[in-house]
């Protein structure tokens, strides 16, 4: 059993990445799981749970709405009375809820202000109210990690991508400005930006053709020439989350294989 006390907050922890990093979290850093999700997957909740456990680690799951800021703080209070102060080693923001869509005119339709509104709320700043709320509660371990994720890919223009770009946009300043103010207290904060990989939110913005094309372009890039697996993401947030993390503070890890640079200020269409 891991030891009280050594806990890792992971929002979005029943598929895709999330669900990599907490099954990599308790396996390699003997870390206990706090989860926030939506409870829309329940069986796929009790899978990653029972791994989980399977790895000596505890493991609670809490449904709820992680880029609400009021229930951000209902989920903190909750979280001091499972883990208690200085617990939390690592806080890892993988929920993915965001709109497609084109700003003025398009296939995909015209971007609303409700959509504005849930994916700023969903993919940057609810990293932002997260952080306040541990840091109020005094919730966070010495040395603690806090990673954010990002794709490269929003470094260029990829057609209907507009408002994931400009919400990621805002995550990284967020994370080097939150680098700088939790680094005098030993924490460190930091964006991964990780090659595109196949997981159920990314299916849902396109089509079975348009996702064909973009996964074999962008597998084309990278030297093994295929996408990353969610395995892959996590031991890669397992392995900064150590020691070795120490110097990853308020700047952005390229763990693309080659997908930053191939992108990077390129126009991509995947209509």
């Amino acid at each position: 059993m891991a030891a009280n006390g050594n806990w890792a907050v992971i929002l979005g922890p029943t598929g895709g990445v999330g669900a990599a990093c907490a099954r990599s979290l308790a396996a390699k850093r003997g870390l206990n799981v706090f989860g926030v999700h939506r409870g829309h997957f329940p069986d796929q909740s009790q899978v990653v749970q029972q791994a989980v456990e399977q790895a000596g680690a505890q493991c609670h799951m809490r449904v709820s709405g992680a880029a609400l800021h009021e229930e951000v703080v209902a989920c903190a209070d909750e979280l001091l009375q499972v883990a208690g102060p200085r617990s939390v080693r690592v806080f890892v923001h993988a929920i993915a809820d965001a709109s497609y869509g084109t700003y003025t005119w398009g296939q995909r339709g015209t971007i609303e202000p409700r959509q504005v509104h849930k994916t700023f709320d969903c993919m940057a700043h609810s990293f932002v109210w997260w952080t306040q709320e541990l840091v109020k509660r005094d919730l966070l371990a010495p040395r603690a990690r806090l990673i954010a994720l990002s794709n490269p890919m929003v470094d260029g223009i990829v057609h209907g991508w507009g408002l994931i770009a400009a919400a990621k946009s805002a995550l990284e300043l967020y994370v080097r400005y939150l680098g700088h103010e939790l680094g005098p207290r030993g924490h460190c904060v930091t964006l991964l930006k990780f090659g595109l990989v196949e997981t159920r939110a990314i299916r849902i913005a396109f089509s079975d053709a348009e996702w064909k094309r973009v996964r074999d372009e962008v597998a084309s890039v990278t030297p093994f020439r295929r996408l990353a697996t969610v395995e892959e993401i996590g031991e890669c947030v397992a392995t900064i989350s150590g020691e070795m993390g120490d110097w990853f503070n308020s700047c952005s890890i390229d763990y693309s294989c080659g997908v930053a640079s191939a992108f990077a200020n390129r126009t991509f269409n995947p209509g």
